[in-house]
């Protein structure tokens, strides 16, 4: 699955091309998503940087670089650099993940992987991953206690984790390479970090590919229901047209629509072993943990087929599998999401430009969410500092870079209308959408070879992307034996 030379090849494809002398000192290493994930060769090193970017005595924070090198022996100048989603994601992390979608990529361009500060292991900025926050079974005085304890505990000062230092970061890890110019791949969050960097050094941005867009003048929180929502709803529709799935599970919105009323008016309480640990637990389920158990399985076509049997199952009372799904999804989103970076971006570049007389509370109010992760954010960010923002970082981007915008049908927190807003200023913009498919277009069917093609000619002219708008979606589970044939 996954391809690397000799250690005398790796060298002679990292330095082959390089412009200039290199000032930072690569060395051999293994990089993985995870504990149980294989672990990929690559090129690491350490980059200083000033805490305060503005202040070069600052206290120095590392930041972690790899560079997985290109299996042609003469590779193009500019590699291409993932930034990963959250925000608190590791890009390391992610492109392990996903290395086998970066592959068409990877043979004619390095890789270049920077995990963004306060991610990963570049100065990482985390809280303890409480469940209850993130089910949204805190109350306001325990969030507040809870942001208080994680803010006195952060090793660094959290007004310097910002997109519009993120920037800067990574223009001087280019600079330091002597690479010439990126190419930048960014997901959900990373769409804002890819945005900025073109906008700051649109000398130094090849190409952008953004895949599931954030809007740049768009704060993300108050919607973030109401899309989860649409996507549900899509899902039911979509079970409801499908033969085998509507005669299998009936009207399963009605399902839902009961089942959530019942768990809204008590909660229950069972036993059953962590899927993870294997421990057996007594577990509290309610329409909080219910909601939060839908949202995360509602981000990825696998786990979107599995919805309407969770749902069927649980409405029959039997909630152990999706307690176990949530369990095992909201296990890997706490390993995977550094807190403390994702509340200083947030909080300096989102809640503050919450306008409350556009946010639908009786909207929010109805769907399956509610307002309970806009009330989270609201109490966090009341007490957690605002750090560093450009003047500039809401402001649509406008280039003529090349920009190849990605959405799906399905996606519970980028639509598509997202995209079309982020594309209105865009000089070179080509815009593609899946179909029923949820967050993240990087390895849905043919995806990996069009973005290589955008990548080598700079743009989508002349190449046929109906393999896209065709991709496979994967059927709905009809029993826990898998999925319909």
């Amino acid at each position: 699955m996954f391809r690397s030379g000799p250690v005398l090849l790796t060298l002679i494809c990292l330095f082959s091309f390089a412009p200039g002398a290199r000032a930072l000192e690569l060395e051999d290493c293994r990089i993985s998503a995870g504990p149980s994930y294989p672990s990929l060769k690559a090129r690491c090193a350490t980059l200083e940087r000033p805490e305060n970017p503005d202040d070069p005595a600052s206290a120095p924070i590392a930041l972690r670089v790899v560079v997985v090198p290109a299996l042609n022996l003469k590779p193009e100048a500019d590699p291409v650099v993932p930034l990963a989603g959250g925000p608190g994601q590791s890009a390391v992390q992610f492109y392990a993940a996903y290395a086998q979608a970066f592959e068409p990529l990877r043979r004619d361009r390095d890789i270049l992987l920077v995990d963004q500060r306060g991610t990963g292991e570049s100065a990482r900025l985390d809280c303890p991953a409480e469940d209850a926050l993130v089910e949204g079974a805190y109350s306001t005085a325990q969030t507040l206690q809870y942001t208080e304890e994680c803010l006195a505990a952060l090793p660094h000062d959290p007004r310097y984790f910002t997109t519009s230092v993120a920037v800067r970061d990574l223009e001087a890890v280019r600079e330091a390479l002597a690479y010439p110019s990126l190419n930048v791949y960014g997901v959900s969050y990373g769409t804002r970090v890819a945005q900025h960097y073109a906008r700051r050094y649109p000398a130094s941005t090849r190409t952008v590919i953004l895949d599931g867009v954030v809007p740049p003048s768009l704060p993300l929180g108050p919607e973030i229901a109401l899309e989860s929502q649409r996507a549900l709803d899509s899902i039911f529709a979509r079970c409801g047209e499908d033969a085998a799935c509507n005669e299998r599970f009936g009207d399963i919105a009605k399902t839902f629509a009961d089942l959530k009323a019942k768990l809204e008016r008590k909660a229950v309480r069972i036993k059953t072993a962590d899927p993870v640990t294997g421990e057996y637990t007594s577990v509290s389920f309610g329409r909080n943990e219910m909601a939060a158990a839908v949202r995360l399985l509602a981000y990825s076509p696998q786990t979107i087929s599995m919805i309407p049997l969770l749902i069927s199952e649980a409405g029959d009372g039997n909630y152990r599998p999706l307690i176990a799904q949530f369990q095992m999804t909201l296990s890997s989103l706490s390993e995977s999401l550094a807190l403390g970076m994702h509340n200083a971006v947030m909080c300096t570049e989102d809640t503050p430009y919450y306008d409350d007389t556009l946010i639908d509370l009786d909207a929010l109010r109805d769907s399956y969410m509610g307002p309970m992760q806009l009330e989270a954010l609201e109490a966090i960010c009341s007490v957690w500092p605002k750090g560093q923002i450009d003047d500039d970082l809401r402001t649509p981007l406008s280039t003529d870079t090349p920009v190849l915008l990605l959405s799906g049908t399905a996606d519970p927190i980028t639509p598509p209308r997202y995209a079309d807003m982020a594309a209105r200023n865009l000089h070179k913009a080509w815009l593609l959408t899946g179909k029923h498919q949820g967050h993240g277009q990087l390895a849905v069917g043919c995806m990996p070879r069009l973005i290589d093609e955008f990548v080598r000619q700079e743009s989508l002219e002349g190449v046929d992307t109906d393999c896209f708008t065709h991709s496979f979606v994967m059927p709905f589970f009809l029993d826990f034996a898998g999925p319909a044939p």
